[in-house]
């Protein structure tokens, strides 16, 4: 059976075990997708990679993204997980910016000191969340229907909407119902308080998505990604500011959010955990 080098790494934070863990197939061409598919239910991460060459000689890499359940078009943490073991490995840009293939379409990235980002991809559905669905929402989140002080679709593949709270410590409390979220992929954020959080982080997230067979990923970019578009075109944040998220679950995740010119870039520090080879 073959053989691949493999990593863990800890995406969206300084230290280990602090962030969200994303397993890492390094030079996987000609492994079959249910080798893939099979792999990434072994793990029971959140999401599992594959780095692979690229199709079109506009990327630099190429790269599969999988959950427990099945692939995804696009996914935030994955994205700079992935940037971050292909550079490690000795992969050279071709040009100033790096450039990601994966089934979502071209991704920039660009090294941003000790972190790296990626440009926020267009949303494939924005705008309102419809009247109807915002009772189901809030039943399964556990609020009051006028705890939401607004809802938006913030999809950039994964299929998000997002809804805002008033104070972190309403987000920190949420305890959601599976059995009602169903399907849905529920982005829940709120401002911190100076006075009362800190100013370590400006908002606090929290991403809950059953559906994938992860009740709560604890660092989400696609999601900051969508949210970010969200908070900042509609004046709610600043052009640059700092998410916390995965406190509940006892990480310490932090998302930095940039807008630059027409593009809203989302980065994160990445750190090796596991370094190793695996036989699939």
């Amino acid at each position: 059976m073959p053989i691949f080098d493999f990593k863990q790494v800890d995406v969206f934070a300084s230290e280990p075990l602090k962030g969200n863990p994303l397993a890492v197939v390094i030079a996987a061409d000609g492994l079959a997708d249910d080798r893939m598919a099979a792999f990434a239910r072994w793990t029971n991460l959140s999401e599992t990679i594959f780095l692979l060459r690229p199709t079109t000689p506009r990327a630099d890499y190429r790269v599969r993204i999988f959950t427990p359940r099945g692939e995804l078009p696009f996914a935030g943490h994955p994205t700079l997980g992935a940037c971050a073991v292909w550079l490690a490995g000795g992969g050279r840009p071709r040009g100033e910016t790096i450039v990601q293939e994966c089934p979502l379409g071209l991704i920039t990235l660009r090294r941003d000191g000790s972190r790296v980002a990626f440009a926020a991809p267009p949303l494939e559905r924005s705008g309102p969340v419809e009247a109807d669905l915002l009772p189901r929402i809030a039943a399964g989140l556990g609020l009051a229907s006028g705890e939401i002080r607004d809802a938006q679709w913030v999809d950039n593949g994964p299929g998000w909407l997002a809804v805002l709270l008033d104070t972190r410590r309403r987000v920190l409390d949420l305890r959601p119902d599976p059995a009602i979220l169903g399907d849905l992929k529920v982005g829940v954020v709120a401002p911190w308080d100076p006075a009362v959080d800190g100013e370590q982080a400006q908002f606090e997230v929290r991403a809950f998505v059953p559906g994938l067979g992860v009740p709560e990923d604890p660092v989400t970019g696609s999601l900051n990604a969508g949210v970010a578009q969200w908070l900042i075109g509609s004046g709610r944040a600043p052009g640059s500011y700092v998410a916390s998220q995965g406190t509940a679950l006892s990480r310490a995740g932090r998302v930095h959010v940039e807008r630059s010119g027409p593009d809203i870039w989302v980065g994160g520090e990445v750190v090796t955990c596991v370094e190793g080879t695996v036989t699939l």
